[in-house]
């Protein structure tokens, strides 16, 4: 009988050894099949969230604070406890910062990941001459070559030398002309890269 109960208590302490084994390994599961349907990489320090981004923010051991959240038009995110937040202009691991600051008002020591699950908001216009004119959405640094590149290449009738960048910066339009032949012989140059919001246009 002895035997038994000493059996049992064993099994008992390491049961609650493990336990919080069990559910580390089952939080960082779920982080690593939500980072794996992810456009961009939760520690991303180029990818810069704005409006209509998708955002699943998770936090350690707080499931009542861990949800999938739409970035609104205003650039703000909506959570529990916190309420607002600022999201749009940071990148992920900037937010992460921001919300562990936010949360340590209510939780002590909070683990906080950012993951980007929808890329909505960095979207590039390219019309003109070009194969696949439209509305391409970028989900990391991208340059004029890659965009006509994704664009399917410029048509036989194109002016490779005064392509056309709109861009607005403080308010105020600005136009930048890309000599993309230059580009296509080495000189890279005038190989900008592209902001969200850009107008690509072949002439």
């Amino acid at each position: 009988m002895k035997k038994i109960i000493y059996i049992g208590i064993i099994g008992l302490l390491v049961f609650l050894i493990s336990a919080p084994m069990v559910i580390s390994q089952t939080d960082k599961e779920m982080i690593l099949k939500k980072q794996a349907q992810a456009e961009v990489p939760a520690d991303s320090d180029q990818y810069i969230i704005g409006p209509e981004d998708i955002l699943y923010i998770h936090v350690w051991r707080e499931e009542a604070l861990s949800r999938t959240v739409p970035v609104r038009m205003d650039g703000n995110i909506s959570l529990p406890i916190i309420q607002e937040i600022k999201a749009a202009g940071f990148t992920p691991l900037q937010l992460k910062e921001a919300l562990t600051m936010k949360l340590k008002e209510f939780i002590e020591s909070p683990n906080v990941s950012v993951t980007v699950t929808e890329a909505n908001s960095f979207k590039v216009y390219v019309s003109g001459q070009i194969r696949t004119p439209g509305v391409y959405r970028l989900r990391s640094e991208t340059t004029i070559a890659q965009i006509i590149s994704m664009a399917g290449g410029l048509t036989d009738w194109a002016n490779q030398k005064k392509i056309i960048v709109i861009r607005k910066e403080n308010g105020k339009e600005k136009r930048i002309t890309v000599n993309y032949q230059k580009i296509t012989k080495g000189d890279f140059s005038s190989n900008i890269i592209l902001k969200s919001g850009d107008t690509v246009i072949v002439p």
